[in-house]
């Protein structure tokens, strides 16, 4: 603490030191990840966003901490804007109705006319900010009326008020960064005496760093390894990748007994992924499989929260999500109890009343990373999977408002109204049936209309997921919404890459994530049922026997396998690529095993 107090102290006061190692990063700075201080600054963000009073829609003690709040989530990595939820524009109307008869937005306790005018140019900022790239509508009007009125009320020392408004004291570099790193509480609080506007006005500097290491990145070009040719295999051989690839966690990458992860470093989250690979595996799987099967899952259940999520501090849904699709493939009753509570957490953490949303709301019935308060139907998919391993029907209530978020997420008209205005101009749905990542957003970018409206690229594993999540929460093959995804898959039907980064100007992009496309694409096909997918050209893919055999043909010698053309979401790792592959061979060698 006395350390952390003494860097913040330091970083206030002399600012311009931070400038100026903005230009010449020391080696410190360049040992730290961007990613790490990404994930710290969500994790910082979740902290703030469960200190938001949702009954009056303030953060801390008034409009100077809520509109700094608001400047932080929008200047932040992931962006943050008005439409992502009650914990953004319910800020926004309050500061809006701190309006006073002077017309300046300030608390009524601000007397002097420099508290007032601070506490105006603050939120004249964070109505900017929180409609980035560029403000639109109302928040444009008030904006200048308020910077009008400041400016009026200032006279002279306007603009020292200002410039005073939009300083953040430059990126925290060096050790300074790396100190406030490790001072982050499992809460994601940096430091117990920080309140609220002082955590905000951090994570401001964070960001700053964030930019700083993203700039300092060389990014490579894609080099893309065309994928091996393949041919279609049987149900036993499929059986024989997977035996081997279960030997090959078993015994080369299993760190200690029953725990995997990266570079000899366990990780719950990647234990979940291989725990759910070796439960796939058909009965009767072997002593050395068995065993470790079952230290993994005592594992697991350590690392359960009061809340009843499954994780060791980060990515809580996805955690949980794996955990629980793990156990429930056991089928042990003594697990019950365990898996019923990770679905309460999963409940939880939907986006719905209980957090201040409403149908009307792009984000309503979805569900984030856990930390990151925005969801996507990628952790959606995760969640809905796990609570319909966990007993979740048609009729729970968590699925029904899951359709919700579903159906904004795929481009289709007739059941997605949904359209955004960001500054750029207008986006709205389009109608090919597939899925984007969000509402509104995409992975694949977008496509851009003659008159300058944007619709989300759908792509292949984000419509993958979407038929499964569908068909989960009880949609039947017949439902229009399930048709036009399936539809989407019969015309971009392929196992040689991730369809829909066809517009992509980087070469790999169709690679990232290839093997969750694989896994994506082999549980929605399971649970729509159908033995061929029929191309428009005529042809008909047994997607089982293909899919066996496009596997096969990237396995290794050693049994694992690994993504040659991306290492982005650890797909570069063999144990979490493998977890995956067996994953996908799963619900081939048992739907065969008894036709």
């Amino acid at each position: 603490m006395k350390l952390l107090s003494a860097v913040l102290l330091t970083c206030c006061l002399t600012p311009h030191v931070a400038h100026a190692q903005a230009e010449t990063p020391d080696m410190a700075l360049m040992q730290i990840n961007p990613s790490t201080v990404k994930d710290s600054i969500d994790r910082g963000i979740r902290h703030i966003r469960l200190g938001h009073d949702r009954e009056t829609g303030r953060y801390g003690t008034g409009v100077e901490d809520t509109a700094t709040v608001l400047i932080a989530l929008a200047n932040s990595p992931r962006q943050y804007r008005l439409q992502d939820g009650p914990y953004i524009s319910h800020a926004v109307d309050f500061l809006l109705g701190q309006r006073q008869d002077s017309g300046l937005i300030h608390d009524a306790s601000a007397t002097s006319v420099t508290d007032q005018v601070h506490q105006s140019l603050l939120t004249a900022y964070a109505f900017e900010a929180i409609a980035m790239p560029g403000y639109f509508g109302t928040l444009a009007t008030e904006r200048e009326a308020l910077l009008a009125k400041a400016k009026t009320s200032a006279g002279p020392a306007y603009q020292g008020l200002y410039d005073q408004a939009h300083a953040t004291g430059g990126p925290l570099l060096g050790a300074a960064l790396a100190a406030v790193l490790g001072s982050q509480s499992n809460d994601g609080a940096y430091g117990a005496s920080l309140a609220i506007g002082g955590q905000a006005r951090l994570i401001m500097r964070l960001t700053d760093a964030w930019n700083v290491l993203r700039k300092s990145e060389v990014a490579a070009p894609s080099e893309v390894i065309s994928l091996p040719g393949y041919t279609t295999k049987s149900r036993a051989e499929a059986l024989t990748s997977m035996k081997r690839g279960a030997n090959y966690l078993v015994d080369e990458a299993m760190i200690a007994p029953g725990r995997w992860g990266v570079m000899g470093h366990a990780d719950p989250g990647i234990t979940a992924m291989v725990l759910g690979g070796l439960v796939a595996l058909p009965t009767p799987r072997g002593d050395a499989v068995d065993q470790a099967i079952d230290a993994g899952i005592e594992w697991l259940l350590t690392m359960q929260h009061e809340d009843g999520s499954i994780h060791g501090g980060q990515l809580p849904n996805y955690v949980t999500s794996a955990a629980v699709m793990a156990m429930a493939g056991l089928n042990r009753p003594e697990l019950a109890s365990a898996i019923g509570r990770a679905r309460g957490f999963l409940t939880l953490l939907q986006a719905d009343e209980g957090e201040g949303y409403g149908p009307d709301d792009a984000h309503y019935g979805g569900v984030g990373y856990g930390d990151d308060e925005r969801p996507d139907l990628s952790n959606l998919q995760m969640a809905i999977e796990a609570l319909a391993a966990a007993g979740a029907t048609k009729d729970d209530p968590a699925m029904k408002k899951a359709l919700l978020f579903l159906e904004r997420t795929q481009n289709r008209k007739e059941s997605n109204d949904t359209s955004f205005e960001d500054g750029k101009g207008k986006i709205v749905s389009g109608d090919d049936g597939g899925a984007a990542y969000m509402p509104g957003d995409s992975k694949a970018g977008f496509v851009t209309l003659q008159d300058g409206t944007r619709i989300p690229q759908s792509y292949g594993s984000m419509t993958f997921a979407l038929l499964k999540s569908y068909l989960l929460a009880g949609l039947t093959k017949d439902d229009a919404r399930v048709a036009a995804a399936y539809g989407w898959i019969q015309k971009n039907y392929t196992l040689d890459k991730n369809p829909g980064f066809e517009a992509s100007s980087d070469p790999g992009a169709a690679y990232q994530g290839l093997f969750y496309y694989f896994l994506a694409m082999s549980r929605a096909l399971e649970l729509f049922d159908n033995d061929l997918v029929v191309t428009p050209d005529g042809q008909e893919h047994d997607w089982r026997s293909e899919m066996s055999g496009r596997l096969a043909s990237m396995q290794l010698p050693d049994g694992s396998w690994v993504n040659r053309n991306s290492q982005r979401w650890y797909e570069g790792n063999p144990t979490l690529a493998t977890a995956y592959a067996l994953q996908c061979l799963g619900p081939i060698v048992k739907v065969k095993s008894a036709r």
